[in-house]
């Protein structure tokens, strides 16, 4: 029986109590095979590495060292013999003021410069022989080993001898004593300032 073209087409409706069974999944595909394990390598050695000693290199000759010698800082050295020199002319003038003009002592002294003035007299004294022995310790320090030893001895007897000579010059003890009592002051002062000067001063110069 042939169905008009203008109705719709109907729906089967199954029967009551009748179901059909759904359709069945597909199976999964297979999965692909593992490719084979690749051989295992085994891994690679190294060889050995031996340390080696580096050939020892010719000795160069070897040119004999001079140790340095003492030296001064010659400005600076010089400066502070200079200001010794102030120094002591200045106690040899104190020293007049005090025991000549205030303590009314006449003092007993050696003029080799014709200055006819006891104040004169040591103050260009005291100066001279600040540089006298400014020079003396440069020269000590340039020529000896132990430049401060040699010193302190040489101005030490020095300064000794000062101060007695004027007992030999005069029968007045009082006179010979302050005398000598102003040369022990001038001798003491030398001593100590350049003996501070050099500790200041002194260096080490290379050996040429």
């Amino acid at each position: 029986m042939s169905v008009p073209p203008d109705q719709p087409p109907t729906t089967r409706i199954p029967a009551a109590g009748r179901f059909d069974p759904p359709p069945a999944a597909p199976e999964p595909a297979p999965a692909p095979a593992a490719p084979p394990a690749a051989p295992a390598v085994p891994p690679a050695v190294e060889p050995p590495v031996y340390a080696t000693t580096p050939a020892p290199s010719p000795a160069l000759p070897t040119q004999p060292t001079t140790p340095p010698r003492a030296g001064l800082a010659a400005g600076p050295y010089w400066g502070g013999v200079v200001a010794t020199a102030v120094v002591a002319a200045l106690i040899g003038i104190a020293g007049v003021v005090i025991f000549q003009n205030i303590l009314d002592v006449k003092l007993t002294y050696q003029d080799p410069f014709d200055t006819d003035s006891t104040m004169a007299a040591y103050a260009i004294g005291g100066a001279v022989a600040a540089i006298l022995a400014g020079g003396l310790l440069h020269l000590l320090v340039l020529s000896t080993p132990r430049p401060r030893a040699f010193f302190g001895w040489i101005i030490g007897l020095a300064t000794l001898v000062a101060a007695l000579l004027p007992l030999t010059w005069t029968d007045d003890t009082t006179r010979a004593v302050s005398s000598g009592a102003i040369n022990l002051l001038i001798g003491i002062a030398i001593w100590s300032l350049l003996a501070g000067v050099l500790s200041r001063t002194a260096r080490l110069v290379p050996a040429h």
